[in-house]
C-alpha cells in the first residue's frame, strides 16, 4: 500500500519539493506514504482561498448546506474499506477498529448537522424599552484551522468538519504527520462535491501548524493532542486572538466501589484501557479499587491483558495492534519502567514483543500495574499505551481524593450500586464526561470535552459546538 499526496488548495492537489514520509508502525521498514510538506505561501493561499469559498457558502441556507454534507458522509461510507486499511495502515489499529472509528464519525457527523439545524435560527428576547424588538443570533465564524492527531485519522478530523461546515465556515485540516492518508482520502472524496476551498488539506510540522493557527484571516482554532502542544498554540493564536477550542490529555480513572456482577465489570474497564493500544484520549488509565476488591480486581485485569492477541492490525485474528510510533513506545516503555522503579507490581505485561513476520513493530503488551502508589507518575501522568494502573484505597473520601489530584479532567466512571456513592460521583468527579456503571465510551451526540489540563474552549460535538463554530450578536430593532 502506498500513498502519496499534496496539500489540497482550492481544490488542487499541491506538490512540494519538501516530503514527509509514513511508515507501517507494525512493520517499521515497511514505507506506507508520501506526502509534499506545505510552505509559508501555501498557507496564505489556503486562506485566502478559504474566506473565498465560506463567504459563498454562509449565504446558503442551513438545509441546503446540510444537505450537501450529508451526501459527503454517504461517500465516507461508501469508502469505509477503503479508509479503514488506510487507517490501520499507518496509525496500527485493528481494521475492526478502524471501522468501528468510521461509522462513529459518520454517526456523530449526522447528528451535528441535526444540531446545526436547530441552533441556526435566531432568539427572540423580551426587550426592557416599548416599540423595540431584542434578537439574538448567530453568524459563521469565518475560516476554522483544525489540527488532528495520530490516534483518530478519520473521527477527529470529521468531528472538527462537520460543525464547521454546517454553521457555514471553511475549515482548513493540518493532520498528524504520523497518519495523513485518510484526511487526504477525506480532501479526495469532497473534490468536486463540495465547493473548491471548503475543505483544504495541508501538510508539515510545528512551523506550518505555527503559521497556520497564528494567521490573520484564521478566525477560530480546533485542535486534539497534548498539553504541551496545546499550550503553544495558545501563545502562537496570540497573533490574530483567534478563538480556541482545545481538546487535550487525559488520565481517566475508573473506581470500582463495589459490584454485583465483577467479571462485566472487568470486561468493560479492560476494553475501554486496552482498545486501540490504549491510544485513545477516553481511554482508561487507572483503575481505583476499593481494597477490599483489590486481589480480584487485579487478578482479573492480569487474565484479560494476558490472553488478548498483540499483532498486525490487518490480521483479522489480532485484538490489539502496535504503538503508531517509536517515540510513543519509547515513551510507555519508560512509563512502565519507571513505574517499577517507583513500587509498582506489574502483574501482566510490561514489555515489548515481538510478532512473528512484524520484525521490529512497535508492539507492547498490554500492562497491568498493581500496588501503584497515589502520587506517583503512574497514578499521575499520562502514558496513553496499553497500561492500566491500579490504585487501592479504603474510603470513598480516599477514592474521590486520588480521583480529582491529577491535572486532568477528561472523563471517568464508577462501578457501585451505593445510591449515596454514584450521587457523590456525579457531584465531586472533576471531569468533563462522568459515567455510572459502564466503561468511558460516549454517545454521538452529546456534548464532549473536558476540564483543568484536558480542555480549552467550547467542548466539541453537541450543541455546545456552537458557542465555538458561530459568533453570537445581540440586536435592538426599533419599530
Amino acid at each position: 500500500m502506498k500513498f502519496v499526496y499534496g496539500s489540497l488548495i482550492g481544490g488542487i492537489w499541491r506538490d512540494s519539493p519538501s516530503t514527509l514520509r509514513t511508515v507501517n508502525p507494525a512493520r517499521p521498514s515497511q514505507p506506507v506514504g508520501t506526502y509534499g510538506q506545505a510552505t509559508a505561501a501555501m498557507v496564505d493561499e489556503a486562506v485566502a482561498a478559504a474566506a473565498a469559498a465560506q463567504r459563498a457558502w454562509r449565504k446558503l441556507p442551513a438545509p441546503e448546506r446540510c444537505a450537501s454534507f450529508a451526501r459527503f458522509i454517504d461517500a465516507i461510507e461508501a469508502n469505509k474499506e477503503r479508509l479503514a486499511e488506510a487507517i490501520t495502515a499507518e496509525q496500527g489499529k485493528t481494521l475492526l477498529e478502524s471501522r468501528g472509528e468510521i461509522a462513529k464519525a459518520c454517526s456523530e457527523s449526522r447528528f451535528m448537522l441535526q444540531h446545526v439545524m436547530t441552533a441556526e435560527g435566531t432568539r427572540h428576547v423580551p426587550a426592557l424599552r416599548a416599540g423595540v424588538r431584542n434578537i439574538v443570533l448567530r453568524r459563521p465564524r469565518g475560516v476554522i484551522v483544525a489540527i488532528t492527531p495520530w490516534n483518530f485519522p478519520v473521527m477527529t478530523p470529521m468531528r472538527k468538519i462537520a460543525p464547521a461546515l454546517g454553521f457555514g465556515n471553511a475549515a482548513i485540516i493540518k493532520p498528524s504527520e504520523f497518519t495523513p492518508a485518510a484526511a487526504c482520502i477525506l480532501g479526495e472524496l469532497a473534490t468536486g462535491m463540495l465547493p473548491d476551498g471548503l475543505l483544504q488539506v495541508l501538510h508539515g510540522g510545528p512551523d506550518i501548524g505555527n503559521a497556520l493557527v497564528g494567521h490573520r484571516g484564521v478566525h477560530g482554532v480546533t485542535f486534539t493532542g497534548s498539553v504541551g502542544t496545546g499550550r503553544r498554540i495558545i501563545a502562537a493564536t496570540a497573533n490574530n486572538l483567534a478563538e480556541l477550542s482545545l481538546e487535550l490529555g487525559g488520565k481517566n480513572a475508573v473506581v470500582i466501589h463495589d459490584a454485583d456482577d465483577l467479571d462485566a465489570c472487568l470486561d468493560q474497564v479492560a476494553s475501554a484501557a486496552l482498545m486501540c493500544s490504549g491510544q485513545r484520549c477516553t481511554a482508561v488509565s487507572r483503575v481505583l479499587v476499593r481494597r477490599a476488591l483489590g486481589e480480584r480486581v487485579a487478578k482479573g485485569l492480569a487474565q484479560r491483558a494476558s490472553r488478548m492477541r498483540v499483532g498486525d492490525g490487518m490480521d483479522a485474528a489480532t485484538q490489539l495492534g502496535p504503538v503508531t510510533h517509536l517515540s510513543q513506545f519509547e515513551h510507555v516503555m519508560s512509563a512502565v519502567s519507571k513505574a517499577r522503579s517507583e513500587g509498582a507490581l506489574v502483574v501482566a505485561g510490561g514489555q515489548g514483543l515481538e510478532v512473528q513476520g512484524c520484525e521490529g513493530g512497535y508492539f507492547f503488551a498490554p500492562t497491568i500495574l498493581d500496588r501503584v502508589e497515589p502520587h506517583s507518575a503512574a497514578a499521575r501522568e499520562e502514558i496513553f499505551g496499553p497500561v492500566i494502573s491500579i490504585v487501592h484505597y479504603d474510603t470513598f473520601d480516599d477514592a474521590i481524593a486520588i480521583l480529582n489530584n491529577v491535572d486532568y479532567g477528561l472523563t471517568a466512571a464508577l462501578f457501585s450500586n451505593d445510591a449515596k456513592v454514584i450521587a457523590r460521583f456525579v457531584e465531586e468527579c472533576e471531569t468533563g464526561m462522568l459515567h455510572v456503571n459502564h466503561g468511558t465510551v460516549p454517545d454521538s451526540h452529546m456534548p464532549f470535552g473536558g476540564i483543568k489540563a484536558s480542555g480549552v474552549g467550547a467542548y466539541s460535538v453537541g450543541p455546545s459546538a456552537a458557542a465555538f463554530y458561530t459568533t453570537e450578536h445581540s440586536v435592538y430593532l426599533e419599530n
